[in-house]
């Protein structure tokens, strides 16, 4: 079943109280200092990221599903992109805006409430779409990449990390993990150039960040409680997910047939 908004609005209302968590996630993952993470990106991922974007200043960077923001805020920091970041966690979003304010962004970068579905955004309006380990909570998988490509301009970039199956039949997995296919539904969305690499080394340091984060005494931090719970949700079942970076681009003015 997929997890609700209110749901995700308990989940970063405790993140904020924990700064025993957020330092955890930053040390093992190897994140820069001060990076709100809201996922597993890797620092070393975070970096192959930003060179699949290409992006430079003026511009504009959708990033969907942008939690508390984090990732976004650093390729914007390290690129001069302006951001456009959606959730659909008010709780997040709001959280999104302070941070901007205290890295001193907020002229560039612009956070709302938002669907993966349906953005509200201008078609043609974006640059580049990041999707950081979020695309399985869409209602559809097909309608958030066709949504996706109705926002970026012609030639522009998709750039998505995830999970796959190892196995799309292993009953162990969610129904949601399952139905990831990046391969077969990135062209059915129109994209085209489309690469999916297996990318194991981030799954190493995935695994030890759940590791370890069941070494420590959780108390009275809901956070920590939540993350400990998460880890033996997922130990469980890792040999069965495969860890992955899609790439793709909107066709090129050039190649979109006339009317």
């Amino acid at each position: 079943m997929a997890r609700s908004a209110e749901e995700f609005d308990r989940w970063y209302a405790d993140r904020t109280d924990s700064p025993v968590a957020d330092a955890l996630v930053r040390r093992v993952l190897g994140l820069p200092p001060g990076l709100q993470s809201t996922s597993l990106l890797s620092g070393a991922g975070l970096d192959e990221v930003v060179a699949e974007l290409g992006l430079r200043d003026g511009h504009v960077l959708l990033d969907l599903a942008c939690g508390r923001g984090g990732y976004g805020l650093e390729i914007a920091r390290r690129t001069r992109c302006r951001l456009a970041g959606l959730d659909f966690s008010p709780v997040a979003i709001e959280q999104a805006r302070r941070r901007a304010q205290v890295l001193e962004l907020a002229d560039r970068a612009d956070f709302r409430v938002g669907e993966l579905t349906e953005t509200g955004l201008r078609a043609a309006s974006v640059d580049a779409v990041l999707v950081v380990d979020s695309l399985q909570f869409a209602e559809s998988i097909p309608d958030a990449l066709r949504e996706c490509r109705r926002v970026l301009r012609a030639g522009g970039r998709i750039v998505v990390t995830c999970w796959e199956a190892s196995d799309p039949s292993d009953e162990r997995l969610s129904k949601r993990m399952r139905q990831v296919d990046l391969l077969s539904q990135l062209p059915l969305a129109g994209f085209v150039d489309v690469e999916v690499t297996d990318k194991p080394a981030w799954r190493v340091a995935e695994k030890a960040l759940w590791e370890e984060a069941l070494t420590i005494g959780a108390g009275d931090d809901l956070a920590m409680q939540s993350m400990q719970e998460e880890a033996q949700r997922v130990l469980a079942t890792f040999d069965g997910l495969r860890r992955v970076l899609a790439t793709a681009f909107t066709p090129s003015s050039d190649q979109v047939p006339s009317a």
